[in-house]
C-alpha cells in the first residue's frame, strides 16, 4: 500500500504538470546549460540501457524462435492493439471536445512514437502533440486541459487495475485457458469501467479511499513527513477531470477502461500463441509492473526496464523462461515497436496535409 500510495501521489503531482512541460518545451533553446543536461541525460540513458542490456538482448533475440508462436494469435494481437488505440482516440477527442478524427489520430500516434525513442519522451510526446492539435484549430487551453485531463485518467487507472488480482489471489484463483482471451478481457472490462465510475461518483467512496491510502502510507513511513490532505487532493483531481469531461465522463471511463483491457488482452494472446497458461489475476500484476515501468523517464518508454520487469514477473507467475521471453518480445512487438514506424507515417501524412491546405 506503501507503493500504492506514493505512485497515486507521484501520478497527481507529475502527471497533472503537462501544461508545464508543453510550455518548457515551446521556450526550450539551444543554451550551453540545456546541452550540458542533455548530455548528462543521454549519458544516464545509456548507463541504463548497459544495465539491462542482457534483458533486452535476451528479449529482442527470441526473434529467431518466432515460429514457435502460432501464427493465428498474429492476428489477433494486431485487432488487440488497434481497438486499444482506437480507444485512446475516442477519449482524447471526448476530452478535446470532439474535433475532427484525423488530427487526434495523427496527433496521438506522432506523439505516442516520438515519447517511445526520446530520453523522457514523455514532455516532448505531448508537446508535439500538443502543436499539431494546435495547427490543426483546436484552442490551446482545450488542448492542455484534454490532454492533461486523458494523462491523469489513463495512469489513475494503471493504478487501481492491480486492485482486480487480489480476489483472485487470495482464494489461489483458477488456472483458466487462455483461449479464453476474449471473455477474460470482457471481466477485465467491466470490473474497471465499474470501479472507475465508483470512485468518479462518489465523494464517499473517493475519500475512503484517499483517507486509507494516507493511513497507511503515514503508518509504514513514520519517518518520511507525514502526507496530509490526501482525499482532497484526490477529490479536487477527480473535479477537475469531470470539468474537462463534462457530461461525456462515463463514456470516458469505458474508453480508458478499453485501453488497459485491450492492452492486457494482447498480453494474454501473447502467452497464448506460446501455449502458456498461467493465472490471469497473476499476469493481470505482470501487467500492471510493465506499464509503472514504462513510465520510466530514463530510457524512452521504459525501453530495457519493461523487458526485463515484464519477464521475470511472467516467470513468477508460472511462465517457463523460454516462454516468458518470447511472449514479452511478442507483447512489446506490438505495444511498443510496431507504433514507431506508424507514428512516423502519421506524421508525414500529417505534414502533408498541412501543406496540402490552403494559406
Amino acid at each position: 500500500m506503501t507503493e500504492l500510495g506514493d505512485r497515486v501521489e507521484h501520478a497527481i503531482e507529475q502527471r497533472t504538470d503537462v501544461e508545464q512541460e508543453i510550455e518548457e518545451a515551446e521556450r526550450r533553446s539551444l543554451t550551453p546549460a540545456k546541452i550540458r543536461r542533455t548530455a548528462f541525460w543521454l549519458a544516464i540513458t545509456g548507463v541504463s540501457l548497459y544495465l539491462v542490456a542482457p534483458s533486452l538482448t535476451d528479449v529482442l533475440g527470441s526473434w529467431h524462435d518466432l515460429d514457435r508462436l502460432s501464427p493465428g494469435w498474429f492476428p489477433v494481437m494486431l485487432a488487440l492493439q488497434t481497438a486499444s488505440l482506437g480507444c485512446v482516440w475516442a477519449l482524447q477527442r471526448l476530452a478535446l471536445r470532439r474535433p475532427h478524427w484525423s488530427p487526434v489520430i495523427s496527433s496521438q500516434l506522432a506523439g505516442n512514437a516520438l515519447a517511445k525513442v526520446a530520453p523522457g519522451g514523455g514532455a516532448l510526446g505531448a508537446a508535439l502533440q500538443f502543436k499539431m492539435l494546435a495547427r490543426a484549430g483546436v484552442p490551446r487551453s482545450v488542448a492542455v486541459a484534454g490532454l492533461t485531463a486523458v494523462n491523469v485518467l489513463l495512469f489513475a487507472m494503471v493504478l487501481a487495475m492491480p486492485v482486480l488480482a487480489i480476489p483472485a489471489i487470495i482464494r489461489g484463483g483458477v488456472d483458466r485457458d487462455l483461449l479464453e482471451v476474449a471473455g477474460i478481457g470482457i471481466v477485465v472490462f467491466v470490473a474497471l469501467a465499474a470501479l472507475a465510475t465508483l470512485l468518479l461518483a462518489s465523494d464517499r467512496v473517493l475519500r475512503s479511499v484517499g483517507r486509507f491510502i494516507q493511513r497507511v502510507r503515514n503508518a509504514l513511513r513514520r519517518r518520511s513527513p507525514p502526507l496530509e490532505h490526501f482525499p482532497d487532493r484526490l477529490e479536487r483531481e477527480r473535479d477537475r477531470l469531470l470539468d474537462v469531461l463534462g457530461a461525456d465522463w462515463k463514456r470516458a471511463v469505458l474508453m480508458t477502461s478499453g485501453r488497459w483491457a485491450f492492452d492486457y488482452a494482447t498480453l494474454l494472446a501473447a502467452l497464448a500463441a506460446v501455449g502458456s497458461t498461467p493465472r490471469p489475476s497473476l499476469v493481470l500484476l505482470a501487467f500492471c509492473a510493465a506499464q509503472v515501468l514504462a513510465q520510466i523517464p530514463i530510457t524512452p518508454g521504459g525501453l530495457g526496464f519493461v523487458e526485463a520487469g515484464l519477464t521475470a514477473m511472467l516467470v513468477l507467475a508460472g511462465v517457463s523462461t523460454g516462454s516468458a521471453v518470447l511472449a514479452t518480445f511478442a507483447y512489446r512487438l506490438f505495444s511498443y515497436w510496431l507504433p514507431l514506424p506508424v507514428g512516423l507515417v502519421a506524421y508525414g501524412w500529417y505534414m502533408r496535409a498541412v501543406r496540402a491546405a490552403p494559406a
